[in-house]
């Protein structure tokens, strides 16, 4: 059994038929608005990414997702779109969350209700679509060849809307999402703020799900974020590092699936781990480091 294992990893036909960068060139190329659209999410999700964690709502993304597939699977039944159908989704999640999920327990329990049911819309749409299975399969792990002049523009659109509004309320958002009841006692609309997030949250997981599809959407939202807490705390540098993690997590994904027959989902979520997972590790070094010369600078007591 070793060794028809070894022999199928050494097996040329079979790299070959995962891997061909024979025509990388004109693949990069060919799918330039691809690449595009992957930069321009990393940075929306890099972005809206630090309030997700901050407001700890990283279960709220994937709720929002699964409506969000719900929606596109719907528009891809009934010839509206896949575009209009997922932020139509997505929306609805998100105000649905936002309205009635003030509290904690209140959202994840209203997450947790929503979740199977856009799960089960979704199935239920994609079962009686007769297209292309491909486009069945996109919905859910992304696809990187269809996004054609059309789609990246309206792409660009509503990230410039969901950063335009991040930018206009990050004071407040950042005031709101760090203490909730002191922001509201300086007379910050805490109750509008997070209205207004959860509608920019709700466009950024709809065009997300675009490129990695509805099941992995947490890679771009959730994921550099949180890697980006582990080694930084400044309000300037999260961010900055949270976007420039989701830029080489797609665009990395993008430009290695490229060459591969394997959806680009898989190389997302890839390169997004290790990246956390590198900034984890740098972090605990950091901390033990500073705990150690806070034992050594610590004067004796006799």
């Amino acid at each position: 059994m070793i060794d028809s294992l070894a022999h199928l990893v050494s097996d040329d036909s079979l790299w070959s038929s995962l891997f061909d960068f024979s025509n990388y060139g004109e693949l990069v190329v060919l799918l330039k608005n691809s690449i595009i659209a992957g930069a321009i999410l990393g940075i929306v999700g890099g972005l809206i990414g630090v309030f997700v964690m901050a407001r700890d709502m990283a279960f709220a993304v994937h709720g929002i997702s699964e409506l969000s597939f719900a929606g596109a699977s719907a528009g891809l039944l009934f010839g509206v779109g896949v575009v209009p159908g997922a932020i139509g989704g997505s929306l609805v999640a998100a105000i649905l969350i936002g309205v009635l999920g003030v509290r904690a327990r209140d959202r994840n329990s209203i997450i947790a209700v929503l979740m199977p049911f856009g799960l089960g819309l979704g199935i239920l749409c994609l079962a009686l679509y007769t297209g292309r299975a491909s486009n069945k399969f996109g919905l859910l792990t992304g696809q990187i060849v269809a996004v054609d002049d059309p789609r990246l523009g309206s792409l660009l659109a509503v990230c410039a809307i969901v950063i335009a509004g991040l930018l206009v309320a990050w004071r407040p958002l950042l005031f709101a999402s760090t203490d909730a009841q002191v922001a509201a006692g300086r007379g910050v609309p805490t109750a509008g703020v997070s209205l207004l997030f959860m509608v920019l949250l709700g466009l950024a997981v709809a065009v997300s799900v675009q490129i990695v599809g509805s099941l992995l959407v947490l890679s771009i939202l959730v994921t550099p974020a949180a890697a980006a807490l582990r080694v930084a705390s400044s309000p300037v540098v999260v961010p900055v590092l949270s976007m420039a993690f989701g830029v080489v997590s797609v665009v990395g994904g993008i430009l290695v699936a490229l060459g591969t027959s394997i959806p680009i989902s898989p190389y997302v979520t890839t390169i997004s781990f290790l990246i956390y997972l590198v900034c984890r590790i740098v972090g605990e070094v950091r901390e033990r480091r500073g705990s150690a010369g806070g034992r050594r600078a610590r004067p004796a007591v006799h």
